[in-house]
């Protein structure tokens, strides 16, 4: 059995990483909190910029429409956006990701296509960076909870290689939030657009409460669009699809920007729940050490005193 010195120090050890995941799990649910206000407050843009293109699609047939960005050509080079985490700490979120965009690139390669990678977040960069995939662009350093700044940049160098035919199609790979204890790797198609559902009548939203005593994320819907529909009489000054080549890139922003956002939740809900678990079994550890060194200082104390009974005994 170890001494007590080691014994103590080991548990004084447990203790304090036991203090620093604590800490860790409530800076994520603060974030989390972060995450849902911004999914809010991008709320009125988003129902505002659909309501246009419903109105849009209402005039016209968007599969006749002369937009580069819904035009469907053959497939012969895809595009993977794989969604990653600069930090890890967050269970399997990083790897669920990586494991599946490879999955996703050893299919398409199967098939005879050109498979290129953008990668978002360190974690990414670094493991394909290593493996050598052919990289179109990397993007590091987002912030914890995206910005639509980000995730225009991030669209116009899509878009881009889009409109110049360097690829047919364009694929983001995230991680869906669905509770605090579950989140999904899935595949979505950017590029070329298919509004033809473009409402989405209930966002989730996370919520943060509490619950005896210690903070918890519950999923939700958020509130219901007030934004009226736009009357079907009424006039544009530019033709529609002047109106769809304008407002077709801001769709792509916002689709990837809630992906992103998705992405940021789902991190921060498994980084809640690594830290949580860490810090539960820290509490076990620590429990069972003290229990170590109380019979190892027992066992030290009885050694002591057969000792002093045994001297006495010889004296005598």
């Amino acid at each position: 059995m170890a001494n007590l010195k080691e014994i103590r120090d080991r548990i004084k050890s447990v203790k304090n990483t036991r203090k620093i995941t604590e800490a860790m799990r409530l800076v994520a649910a603060a974030k989390v909190r972060r995450a849902q206000e911004q999914v809010l407050r991008s709320r009125p843009f988003a129902d505002r910029l659909a309501r246009v293109l419903e109105n849009l699609q209402s005039r016209m047939q968007f599969e006749d429409a002369d937009a580069p960005l819904l035009e469907q050509r053959a497939v012969e080079t895809v595009t993977l956006v794989a969604v990653t985490g600069d930090r890890g700490l967050c269970g399997g979120y990083n790897s669920n990701i990586l494991k599946r965009t490879e999955q996703r690139f050893a299919e398409l390669k199967s098939k005879g296509l050109n498979v290129k990678v953008v990668l978002i977040g360190r974690k990414a960069a670094s493991y394909f960076g290593n493996r050598n995939y052919p990289t179109q662009a990397k993007f590091t350093g987002l912030e914890q909870v995206p910005t639509a700044d980000e995730a225009n940049t991030i669209a116009t160098d899509l878009l881009s290689e889009f409109v110049a035919q360097g690829t047919d199609r364009v694929e983001i790979i995230f991680t869906k939030f669905i509770n605090l204890v579950s989140c999904k790797p899935v595949i979505q198609t950017l590029l070329p657009l298919d509004p033809q559902d473009i409402a989405d009548p209930e966002d989730e939203i996370f919520r943060l409460t509490t619950k005896d005593g210690r903070l918890t994320v519950e999923p939700g819907s958020a509130p219901g669009s007030t934004e009226p529909k736009m009357a079907s009489d009424i006039v544009f000054e530019q033709s529609p699809e002047q109106l769809l080549n304008s407002l077709l890139p801001l769709y792509l922003q916002n689709q990837l920007l809630r992906s992103l956002q998705e992405s940021a939740a789902s991190e921060l809900a498994s980084r809640m729940t690594a830290m949580n678990n860490a810090s539960d079994n820290a509490k076990a550890l620590a429990k069972t050490l003290t229990l170590d060194y109380n019979k190892a200082r027992q066992a030290a104390i009885t050694q002591e005193i057969l000792e002093v009974v045994g001297g006495a005994a010889a004296m005598t």
